[in-house]
């Protein structure tokens, strides 16, 4: 897992004052650490079958749609308000200074699909538990949810405690 941190780059004050941001955009630079990283993702799904592949905007995309071709699943992007076309369904959720609304298509899950549920970073938890609030009602089946890191001080874990839940790197 150390190869796989040396690619993440902390910037401190980001975005706010105290804030030490885990950047990411360094792995994405780096060819085999982007393969290292979907192997070890790929790898904890292990034979459990997956139909779709949900992942948040917009960081959950740089992954999710390599996950979903690894899967031969479909792949759903999940929005924030007013970003896509047609019948949606919407959550709001809480950040750490207010709140704000995702979104994904009504047709993009069917009752009975298996799902994953892909983002970035797990932190305070509330985006990926409106995820799973908006894939549930839709009738999907959450088989997992997976992350590239978790903020274990965040304890965001709790807040999607039902679901098996994988990250790949730990702080």
């Amino acid at each position: 897992m150390n190869s796989l941190k040396k690619h993440i780059k902390e910037v401190k004050d980001f975005p706010r004052k105290g804030v030490v941001f885990k950047d990411l955009t360094p792995l994405l630079n780096t060819p085999k650490a982007v393969q290292s990283c979907l192997e070890k993702i790929v790898d904890s799904i292990g034979s459990t079958k997956v139909n779709k592949v949900v992942a948040m905007e917009a960081r959950g995309f740089f992954f999710g749609t390599l996950i979903a071709q690894r899967l031969v699943a479909g792949f759903v992007p999940v929005r924030k308000l007013g970003k896509l076309p047609g019948a949606t369904i919407s959550r709001e959720y809480e950040l750490e200074y207010g709140t704000d609304f995702l979104e994904i298509h009504r047709d993009a899950i069917s009752p009975g699909d298996k799902v994953l549920i892909h983002d970035d970073v797990l932190a305070t938890g509330g985006t990926a538990a409106a995820v799973c609030a908006m894939v549930e009602e839709l009738g999907g089946e959450i088989v997992q949810c997976n992350f590239i890191l978790e903020l274990d001080f965040l304890t965001g874990r709790k807040k999607i405690e039902k679901y098996p839940v994988y990250s790949v790197l730990h702080y």
